[in-house]
């Protein structure tokens, strides 16, 4: 068997933003806040939390630069007031991330809010495999857009497509993005009880219409919680340009690799400056 590279990250919390931000002396008439996002919760969601706790923002202007999807968490700016007339600016910074994938199943939305499309066999994968497959997301690349994203094609966001099984009518559209550096962090084993775990305990954080019912059972079919097997996964750091979808490069990781791959866990540790350490939870 081998031998993980480092504790199970499934098993440790995730979060590592330190001490909450300071607000004090902000100003009310524009601004960007570094906020994070936390695990379920949708950008929209993650900004009400913030007029709740931080009375001074009820009435003000609030949105947010660059998404996040809501089985990822970390980083996510939000603009305030003036600020918002900059929001081009924000967008187009650069992204740091750590994302966990694992290996073994895919899903429709390519992480573990989806249904489950394929299980295959991963134990022979290597880390000198997953290394060399890794060169081929460096550079500038051509992405194609997740089919549950929020991308917009003919007047419908790509998951409307998708929830209608609707997709096969449709060419499924990419963008230039450019990936610094990617390389892997480590290689670690789940336990099939505690990754079903694992996937409940995630799936149940978020709010809203998101198959969340289906998902879970579409999984419990795939995992035993007395199960007695193990799944192989690893850390990958990307450095990468705005706009790049981390489970898309889980997923296509799994394309490379030759087995099915989705992201089990995604945090953004940095947006241009903006670093997760001093993040406002």
């Amino acid at each position: 068997m081998e031998k993980p590279d480092k504790k199970d990250p499934v098993i440790r919390t995730r979060s590592t933003a330190g001490a909450p931000a300071r607000l004090n002396g902000f100003s009310r008439s524009g601004g960007v806040l570094n906020l994070y996002k936390q695990l379920g919760e949708t950008p929209r969601e993650c900004l009400e939390r913030l007029r709740h706790k931080h009375r001074q923002y009820e009435h003000e202007v609030l949105s947010y630069a660059g998404r996040l999807d809501p089985m990822a968490e970390g980083v996510m700016l939000c603009l305030v007031g003036a600020a918002n007339k900059r929001r081009e600016t924000y967008l187009d910074l650069g992204k740091e991330y750590v994302l966990d994938v694992l290996l073994g199943f895919s899903t429709d939305t390519y992480d573990v809010l989806g249904r489950v499309m394929e299980t295959g066999d991963a134990s022979a994968v290597r880390r000198i495999a997953i290394q060399k497959a890794l060169n081929e997301f460096r550079g500038k690349v051509q992405q194609q857009y997740p089919p549950f994203s929020s991308k917009t094609v003919e007047g419908k966001s790509l998951f409307e497509w998708a929830r209608n099984n609707a997709l096969s009518a449709l060419v499924l559209p990419s963008r230039s993005v450019t990936i610094h550096d990617i390389t892997i962090e480590g290689i670690y084993k789940v336990k099939e009880p505690l990754l079903l775990e694992y996937i409940e305990t995630s799936v149940g954080k978020v709010n809203g219409d998101f198959r969340q019912e289906e998902i879970v059972r579409t999984w419990k079919r795939h995992l035993k919680s007395d199960g007695t097997r193990e799944f192989k996964a690893a850390t990958i750091k990307i450095d990468c340009t705005s706009g790049t979808y981390a489970r898309s490069i889980a997923h296509g990781l799994g394309q490379e690799l030759g087995v099915p791959a989705l992201a089990l866990h995604i945090l953004r540790t940095k947006v241009g400056d903006y670093s997760v350490e001093k993040s406002l939870k």
